[in-house]
């Protein structure tokens, strides 16, 4: 079983708001998912990323691969976790 970390929808119509979960490769968009991971919300300026570093992690040494738009959040998150610290 293939497994990918995505993003899902969430939110009305012009507010999008989504969730960063984990989910098989053959199930749809907003279809079943396996765990949630964190939010993205690209409404707020700037743009707030929330992660589970720890399910991340857990995740990623099972086998999960991060979609290229979940990776650069990763990045983004990870480069703002640096800033504060």
């Amino acid at each position: 079983m293939s497994v990918r970390i995505r993003l899902t929808r969430l939110g009305r119509k012009k507010k999008p708001f989504y969730r960063i979960i984990v989910a098989n490769i053959e199930s749809k968009r907003d279809g079943k998912f396996l765990d949630i991971l964190g939010t993205y919300d690209p409404m707020q300026d700037p743009a707030v990323v929330k992660l589970d570093t720890e399910k991340l992690t857990d995740w990623m040494g099972k086998g999960a691969i991060p979609s290229t738009t979940v990776k650069s959040l990763i990045k983004r998150y990870q480069a703002s976790q640096t800033e504060t610290a």
